[in-house]
């Protein structure tokens, strides 16, 4: 984990939402592979919200205890910090340490690879909630993103993006 001055903020960068305690060990560099139903084909730098609610994951309670957190210390409802998404693949058996699950959690699952995470010295407040587990904190966006793209695929209306710039 980086601890960073005031940041910049990327008003075009998208946040990943999760829940505590997950974006807590993502800034620690304990969880490296973050695991989900389906693949992502996004990749670089996002910000980590911790959303509202801690995870209510039978793995998450370990993880909380294995790793000494305190749960009434762990900040909710901001941007924590930021990572870089680096790769998606399927999950495989020897991932679960890096994802922080148990083994058999991961079956017919996905990674997203994460690296660089970096803690920002003050968390940030968003202007704007999460609708689902992609979103942009700072800026209002449609379904489908103001060029035409999507957050969760990735892909991008080329025709749109010429009236955009």
């Amino acid at each position: 984990m980086v601890r960073g001055s005031p940041p910049v903020l990327d008003r075009n960068r998208l946040a990943l939402s999760l829940r505590q305690p997950w974006v807590e060990l993502i800034l620690r560099g304990v969880k490296s592979l973050e695991v989900r139903s389906t693949g992502t084909q996004i990749r670089g730098p996002i910000y980590l919200y911790a959303s509202k609610r801690l995870s209510d994951h039978p793995a998450a309670a370990a993880a909380i205890a294995g790793h000494g957190l305190d749960v009434g210390r762990l900040p909710l409802s901001a941007v924590l910090g930021q990572a870089e998404v680096v790769g998606c693949r399927p999950a495989l058996p020897e991932d679960a340490a890096a994802a922080c699950v148990a083994a058999a959690h991961l079956g017919g699952k996905f990674v997203w690879e994460l690296a660089r995470p970096v803690r920002f010295a003050v968390p940030q407040a968003v202007r704007f909630l999460p609708y689902g587990v992609w979103f942009y904190p700072w800026k209002r966006e449609g379904k489908s993103g103001k060029n035409g793209g999507s957050p969760l695929t990735g892909k991008r209306n080329i025709s749109k993006l010429a009236d955009t710039r």
